[in-house]
C-alpha cells in the first residue's frame, strides 16, 4: 500500500500544479528537444502490457528516458532494459514533482481512469502527451483536453496507431471523393471483448502484493478490493477502470468513418440492445446506435456499434455467398457501399466487386504516415508543426467524446438527446452523471 509519504506527495503536487483550483503551473518549460535535432527526453506512464509497446517505440524513435513509472514494479522491466540509469517510480504525480525538469513529454498507458489526470497535469507543466485510446474515461474529459490544446498549443496524439495505416486512408479518399455517393448509414462491429465481461467488484480482498501500490492503481476511482490477476489487461470491464469494448475498440474501428465522415457530434445515442452489466459493469454485447445530422452537403445518417461478436445483416450490395469479417465496418451508400475487415481499416474494397472493378482505387489525395508514433517525436522536437500528428488532441478529443457517449448510452434506457454545446443530455436528467464522474481519495478532477 502507498506509504504517508506518497500521499502527501500527491496532495502537495496537486496543490502545487493548482489542479486543487488555483490554476496552472504557468508558461510552459522551454523544452531542450525545442532544438531541432535534439533527442525527445520522454517518462514514461506505464510500461508493461501495451507500455511497454510504448518504451519499444519511443526507443526505437531515438528517445530518452530519464524517468518512468508503473503501479507493478514486476512491470518494469522493459525500461530497466533500455534505460538502466533512468529513475522507477510506482506514482507519475511523484514523478512529475521529483523529475519535472528531466523530461519533455509523457507516453501514458494506464488504465483508462488514468488518463486524463496524467495528460492535463504533463499539459500544465508544459509537456508535449502521447496518450493510448480511449483518450479519457469520460465525455467531459475529452471536452477538456481538446481546450487544453488550444490553450497551451502542445504536440499530442492518440494511441489508435491504425490512423496511421494505408486502409484508412484510402477509406477517406472513397468516401471523400464521393464513390459511395449519398452514405445512409455506417455499422462498426469487434469480436471485443477477449477479456472477462461482464465482471462483478469483488466482494473480498486478497493481500495486495508487495510489488503493487493499490492505492496509486485506484487513483481518482472509488474505493475497491484487490483481487489477484483481475486488474492488469482483466481491468476493461470494470466501469470505474476501462471503457468496456467500445472504449477499448471503438478509437481503432470507428476511425475511418469518423475521419472521413466528418461527423460532428452525434445528436442522440441510445443502446438497442445489451446483456447484463452486474454492478453496472460492462455487458458481454452490446448494440448502440447514433444518429448525426446533415451537414453541408451530406445528408443525416445512422451510425450503430456492435461488439462480443454481434454483427450487422449483411448489407444489400454485398454478393451472395459473401460473409461478413470477424471484426469490420460497412459504409452503406446509395451507389455501392465500403466494408474493411479487422479494426485498422484492413483491406478496404468496394461492394458489389463489379463497382470495385469500375471505380478502381481513389485518389491519393491525403498524405501517408511516416509512422504514428514518430509523427508525435517530429511535432514534440519541432521538426513538425505541432497539429502534425495525424491523431492530434483536436481530432482524438471529440472523436473520444463520441465513442464515450455510448457508454453512457449502456447505463440508460431510451433514446438519449445529446445538446454537445452544452455537454449534456436534454431529456434524461439522470443521464448527465455519466457524463463525467466524481474523483475520489484526495484526487480533484483538475481543471483544463
Amino acid at each position: 500500500m502507498s506509504k504517508p509519504t506518497k500521499s502527501l506527495s500527491r496532495r502537495n503536487f496537486l496543490k502545487t500544479t493548482g489542479a486543487a483550483g488555483a490554476g496552472v503551473v504557468g508558461a510552459p518549460y522551454v523544452l531542450s528537444a525545442d532544438n531541432h535535432g535534439d533527442k525527445l527526453r520522454v517518462a514514461h506512464i506505464g510500461t508493461g502490457g501495451r507500455g511497454g509497446a510504448h518504451v519499444n517505440m519511443a526507443a526505437g524513435e531515438g528517445c530518452i528516458c530519464n524517468a518512468y513509472c508503473d503501479v507493478d514494479k514486476t512491470r518494469w522491466g522493459a525500461a530497466q532494459k533500455k534505460w538502466p540509469k533512468a529513475k522507477a517510480y510506482q506514482s507519475y504525480l511523484e514523478m512529475y514533482e521529483k523529475e519535472k525538469d528531466n523530461f519533455d513529454a509523457v507516453s501514458i498507458a494506464t488504465p483508462d481512469h488514468h488518463h486524463y489526470p496524467a495528460a492535463i497535469l504533463a499539459m500544465q507543466m508544459g509537456k508535449h502527451v502521447y496518450c493510448e485510446k480511449p483518450l479519457t474515461h469520460t465525455v467531459w474529459e475529452a471536452r477538456q483536453l481538446g481546450l487544453a490544446l488550444d490553450k497551451h498549443k502542445l504536440a499530442t496524439q492518440m494511441g489508435n496507431h491504425g490512423h496511421a495505416n494505408e486502409g484508412n486512408r484510402i477509406i477517406v479518399e472513397w468516401v471523400q471523393q464521393g464513390a459511395l455517393g449519398k452514405i445512409s448509414e455506417v455499422h462498426c462491429w469487434t469480436n471485443r471483448p477477449v477479456w472477462p465481461q461482464p465482471v462483478e467488484n469483488p466482494k473480498t480482498a486478497d493481500p495486495v502484493p508487495d510489488n503493487i501500490d493499490w492505492d496509486v492503481y485506484l487513483g481518482p476511482s472509488p474505493k475497491m478490493n484487490y483481487r489477484n490477476g483481475g486488474f492488469h489487461f482483466n481491468w476493461r470491464g470494470f466501469w470505474d477502470f476501462g471503457a468496456g469494448a467500445l472504449g477499448d475498440m471503438g478509437c481503432h474501428t470507428m476511425d475511418a468513418f469518423f475521419w472521413a465522415m466528418d461527423p460532428g457530434s452525434p445528436t442522440s445515442v441510445e443502446c438497442v440492445k445489451k446483456t447484463e452489466m452486474p454492478d453496472g459493469n460492462f455487458p458481454k454485447q452490446s448494440i448502440v446506435k447514433m444518429k448525426f445530422p446533415a451537414k453541408g452537403d451530406r445528408p443525416a445518417f445512422d451510425f450503430y456499434w456492435y461488439d462480443g461478436g454481434l454483427k450487422p445483416e449483411p448489407p444489400k450490395h454485398l454478393e451472395e455467398g459473401r460473409q461478413l469479417p470477424n471484426t469490420g465496418c460497412i459504409f452503406v451508400g446509395e451507389n455501392c457501399s465500403l466494408m474493411s475487415a479487422g479494426d485498422y481499416g484492413d483491406s478496404p474494397r468496394l461492394i458489389p466487386e463489379a463497382k470495385m472493378k469500375e471505380i478502381g482505387r481513389p485518389e491519393k489525395t491525403l498524405e501517408r504516415s511516416v509512422g504514428h508514433y514518430k509523427e508525435f517525436v517530429l511535432a514534440a522536437t519541432g521538426q513538425k508543426p505541432i497539429d502534425f500528428p495525424g491523431s492530434n488532441f483536436s481530432y482524438a478529443a471529440p472523436f473520444s467524446e463520441t465513442v464515450l457517449l455510448g457508454n453512457v448510452a449502456l447505463r440508460c434506457d431510451g433514446e438519449l438527446k445529446f445538446d454537445s454545446k452544452a455537454l449534456k443530455i436534454t431529456n434524461n436528467v439522470e443521464a448527465n452523471k455519466f457524463i463525467n464522474k466524481e474523483y475520489h481519495n484526495d484526487w480533484p478532477a483538475p481543471p483544463a
